[in-house]
């Protein structure tokens, strides 16, 4: 009898748990109560307008910070870069600067300008054989040196390892191969002072583009693969709104506070509107290293990391899914409810764990 009792009061609490939810989840669309959602006949998708709150699951700072960079977004003069720091990027800056002890050069290597980072501790014993590459963000227009020193200043210092961060060509001054050939001298360069298996490259958004059309005009001239790669904030795949996918529609709102773009487009078959890449063929791999199975089955172990509110997040994914298919070593990691290259602000919880990521894969995968 107590058993039977038991069994019934566990019946009416799941009943209750299961009438709650969908409680919930009719609560949610209260929001648009007489706007049903409407769905052509080729699954387009007609989304009423909503409230998107920042995630639940992410930390306080991180919601404040998601915040904060929406309503910067809605702020041009803080988009613009001065001696190639974008203005709302400066306090990051300044940030790492006071926080990762480092020392930097200013070189030429192969021909190419860079700067070259070490920790102030000194390079780890381990890492005495180690170099990274660190390709910067910018879209292939700017954010040198701004975005090379947010994304090579806490690796350098935490991983206790020296980073070069190459200031490769861009548009619109100049086109494609240009920065390819630049990554590619620096690369030849650094091959006469350590083993490919000891040389780690990787980068943001564009830079993280530019990491994996490096794998391919590697392959293409003959030269020898890294011994692991990064591609952060990007993925080998582009559209004319960013990199792909439902994120062109769906993260593009809520992570960089634009209106998503119009459907269906005004240029059908636009790839891309980076002026470095205006005139490349999308099929060609050393471009859209993506296209091909041959040049993808090549890639060294592959570190991918993106956040839900990344405009790159689909192709990250789908990327992460190709290589796997093709039977590459490759890791996603995924940050919830953050956006495009969120871990530039060190004061996050979440940019303290990918940095922990970057330093931990390049350690494991990197020769010694």
């Amino acid at each position: 009898m107590h058993r039977s009792l038991s069994y019934r009061v566990k019946i009416a609490r799941a009943a209750a748990l299961v009438l709650a939810l969908f409680a919930g989840a009719s609560g949610l669309q209260a929001q648009s109560p007489n706007v049903p959602v409407k769905v052509d006949q080729d699954g387009t998708v007609h989304v009423p307008a909503m409230l998107v709150p920042v995630s639940s699951l992410s930390s306080p700072e991180a919601q404040a910070y998601v915040a904060e960079h929406l309503r910067q977004m809605q702020q041009p003069a803080l988009l613009q870069q001065v001696d190639g720091v974008p203005v709302f990027m400066k306090p990051y800056l300044a940030r790492q600067t006071a926080l990762f002890a480092h020392k930097k050069v200013e070189a030429t290597i192969g021909g190419v300008h860079v700067y070259d980072y070490a920790p102030a501790a000194g390079i780890a014993p381990a890492n005495r054989h180690r170099v990274l590459i660190n390709l910067h963000d910018g879209g292939f227009s700017g954010c040198f040196p701004g975005c090379a020193e947010l994304e090579s200043i806490p690796v350098t210092a935490l991983g206790r390892v020296r980073v070069v961060s190459v200031d490769y060509r861009e548009g619109p001054d100049h086109k494609f191969p240009a920065a390819s050939e630049d990554v590619a001298s620096v690369y030849r360069a650094l091959l006469k002072s350590y083993p490919a298996q000891n040389i780690g490259i990787y980068g943001c958004s564009a830079g993280g583009m530019l990491t994996g059309m490096a794998m391919a005009w590697f392959d293409a001239h003959g030269l020898p693969r890294p011994g692991a790669i990064g591609i952060f904030c990007a993925g080998v795949t582009t559209s004319a709104f960013g990199f792909g996918g439902d994120a062109d529609f769906v993260a593009i709102p809520i992570g960089e506070a634009r209106a998503a773009p119009v459907w269906p487009p005004a240029e059908p078959n636009a790839v891309t509107k980076l002026p470095y890449l205006a005139g490349t063929d999308p099929k060609d791999p050393l471009v859209n290293p993506g296209v091909s199975d041959a040049v993808m089955r090549r890639f060294p172990p592959t570190l991918i990391i993106t956040a839900t509110r990344g405009f790159e997040y689909s192709s990250a994914v789908h990327t992460h899914a190709q290589l796997v298919r093709l039977g590459v070593d490759a890791e996603l990691h995924v940050w919830e409810g953050l956006f495009h290259g969120f871990f530039y602000n060190p004061d996050v919880p979440e940019s303290r764990e990918a940095y922990d990521v970057m330093v931990r894969f390049f350690d494991r995968h990197l020769g010694r």
